[in-house]
């Protein structure tokens, strides 16, 4: 990641109105002019346009927001996979769970319930297996906002979450980009009241106290420019997992299905280990180990019931 530069504000006005414009929309609309497929693809160019957001050599652009009691991040990217192939894999929505048991904190995911009525129910903990009465968990309602040739949308919603925490959001949206590979943007955040902050304040302060995110703010006392901590650096990080699993799970559809998973876990590991100095929480073995774990849990126990 580079130094942000003052000429890349214009970049970054420009993104930040993008952004904006799209939020005000009321859900499911667009301006008379662009569908969702194009407003998808002018967020992207306002994002190449921001350099100071691209992680290392990726395209990969990161933006995040902490404001008043919500958090929220973005990720835009270009992936190497045919749109019809990232549409048939991510509409439905057993497949996600085969994507959010990527991430470190996942530690169970099942989908239950018919069409339109589908939820993901998914046990959050730490970087250590827990049993399933001490993960934390958040029950996703499940929906296809649209799915056509030209664009994907699914949206997973928890009204709440542990520590007072509510309103979860995970947005996916995909549309074909001009080289046959595939547009995407992952958007994830949540609110927080008294409680979670406290709790949050504790974990910045001890376990977390030297733990960053991705996005620059300000300097530090040795003149560099510093990396943003705090809630916004812990969603920042999360978002990028979240990614990572997307991606991970994208990329090995090439292979057979028995050598998936195995290459899916090592995909998401490896990603991971671009970005140490955000995402290192432990070694390899010890990742696939625990998750093989879970999987095997995952496949024969049921989710305790909210």
């Amino acid at each position: 990641m580079r130094t942000r530069q003052p000429a890349n504000n214009a970049g970054r006005m420009a993104l930040a109105l993008t952004l904006a414009l799209a939020s005000a929309l009321p859900a499911g609309a667009a301006p008379a002019e662009d569908g969702p497929a194009d407003q998808l693809r002018a967020r992207f160019a306002a994002a190449q346009a921001s350099p100071a957001d691209r992680l290392l050599d990726q395209p990969i652009y990161l933006q995040s927001s902490a404001s008043g009691k919500q958090v929220q991040g973005d990720v835009h990217a270009l992936i190497d996979a045919r749109f019809a192939q990232v549409r048939q894999s991510l509409v439905r929505a057993e497949h996600w769970c085969s994507v959010l048991i990527l991430h470190l904190n996942v530690q169970y995911c099942r989908a239950s319930g018919g069409p339109g009525q589908e939820v993901l129910d998914v046990g959050l903990g730490r970087k250590f297996d827990e049993p399933l009465d001490d993960l934390h968990w958040l029950h996703f309602s499940y929906r296809v906002a649209r799915a056509d040739e030209a664009y994907l949308k699914v949206v997973l919603d928890a009204p709440a979450g542990p520590l007072g925490t509510h309103d979860y959001r995970l947005v996916f949206e995909a549309a074909p980009s001009a080289d046959a590979n595939t547009l995407v943007h992952l958007g994830f955040g949540y609110g927080h009241g008294v409680a979670a902050g406290l709790a949050m304040q504790a974990y910045l302060a001890t376990l977390a106290r030297d733990k960053v995110g991705f996005s620059r703010s300000g300097t530090s006392s040795d003149g560099r420019s510093a990396l943003v901590g705090g809630l916004r650096g812990v969603n920042e990080r999360n978002t990028m997992r979240y990614y990572l699993a997307i991606e991970s799970y994208l990329a090995v559809l090439a292979l057979p299905p028995a050598q998936r998973l195995e290459q899916s876990l090592q995909h998401w590991f490896s990603g991971t280990e671009r970005y140490p100095r955000q995402l290192h929480e432990v070694d390899r073995p010890d990742y696939l180990a625990s998750k093989q774990r879970q999987l095997k849990r995952q496949a024969s126990e049921p989710a305790p019931r909210p």
